[in-house]
């Protein structure tokens, strides 16, 4: 299993430590100041004055802490650093909420329909109902509340854009390859612009299915092979697509342990009374019908093979892929 090489940006500089400092410092010099009047013979007048002087500029001081720092429209690393700041979260799966904002990104990008050229990305229509109720996105209101904050703090970007960059600051931080990101996302004002239901692939179905969901939007059999490969990522939860399990061991590290790991356990039906999927023998692992898929028929087959002993040419594929996953349907950003 590859290690795991968590990327981080620089957290900024901690301003209320240097703003106490500051008011330290003024505090003294402050203090120093009244020492110098009443040496000087100004007596009460210049005690007052000074006392006073002193107060205000503690006050300024004071007063200066407690304005928001203001951000610079435009600042995308800025935003970056937020997102990656915000990822640790022992409370959640596994200790991380990359995962499931790499859910949030897909599930938002991944209702294109290169035919009428609609859904994908660009609205960032899941804020609104229906989409926000399909069956396909349960769970994923968590992770857009967890992306409010960061909202507030950057009011310019659009949540289009703030959803594909917090999968992707997501999949770096995890150990994944470097990713182009580009903005120029629009937000959708109401749920007019919401794509049909049905877009999203189905965990039982086979390879045919698989074909149609990822060629509705364009891409070729590695492409799909390869995004898919983002399941070495989370796990599935039974409140909420009724599946259970991890597919990988390290489900918080971004690898190709999931194409290894296909390929190596023996799996079976998983016996218990939740939806048909796969288990292997420990019991530790899953997989769902269309994961398996990938091994059953040929085309795909020989991409998981690739994929689960070279690395290097899995991160440089799926690089390419998801950034045109998350690009799809953005004006701005065709080619």
């Amino acid at each position: 299993m590859s290690s795991r090489r968590i990327v981080r940006f620089t957290r900024p500089l901690n301003n209320l430590r240097l703003r106490s400092a500051f008011g330290s410092g003024v505090r003294a010099f402050a203090s120093q100041s009244r020492r110098r009047f009443y040496s000087s013979g100004f007596g009460a007048f210049g005690k007052a004055a000074m006392l006073a002087a002193g107060l205000g500029l503690t006050f300024a001081v004071m007063e200066e802490k407690q304005q928001p720092q203001q951000s610079k429209v435009g600042d995308y690393d800025a935003v970056r650093k937020a997102i990656a700041a915000m990822l640790d979260d022992e409370s959640h799966d596994d200790g991380s909420r990359g995962p499931l904002l790499v859910r949030l990104a897909w599930h938002a990008a991944g209702t294109y329909d290169k035919a009428s050229n609609t859904g994908g990305s660009n609205g960032a229509t899941m804020r609104f109902p229906p989409e926000s109720e399909w069956g396909a996105n349960a769970g994923l209101v968590k992770a857009r509340k967890w992306l409010e904050p960061i909202k507030q703090q950057f009011p310019w970007i659009s949540y289009a854009d703030l959803w594909t960059l917090a999968g992707t600051v997501a999949i770096e931080e995890m150990g994944g390859p470097a990713i182009t990101w580009r903005p120029g996302r629009s937000d959708a004002a109401d749920s007019k612009s919401c794509p049909p239901d049905g877009r999203l692939p189905a965990a039982n179905k086979g390879a045919s299915h698989i074909r149609d969901v990822f060629g509705r939007m364009g891409f070729s059999d590695q492409e799909m092979v390869a995004l898919l490969g983002a399941h070495s990522l989370g796990r599935c939860h039974r409140d909420r697509s009724g599946y259970e399990g991890p597919w990988t061991r390290s489900p918080v590290t971004f690898s190709n342990e999931y194409f290894r790991l296909m390929l190596e356990e023996q799996w079976a039906p998983r016996k218990w009374d939740g939806p048909h999927q796969y288990a292997n023998p420990a019991g530790d692992l899953m997989m769902l019908p269309a994961d398996l898929a990938l091994i059953v028929d040929p085309a795909f087959k020989k991409y998981v093979e690739l994929y689960a002993k070279d690395r290097a040419t899995f991160d440089k594929d799926f690089a390419a892929a998801w950034q045109k996953l998350m690009e799809l349907g953005v004006p701005s950003l065709q080619k």
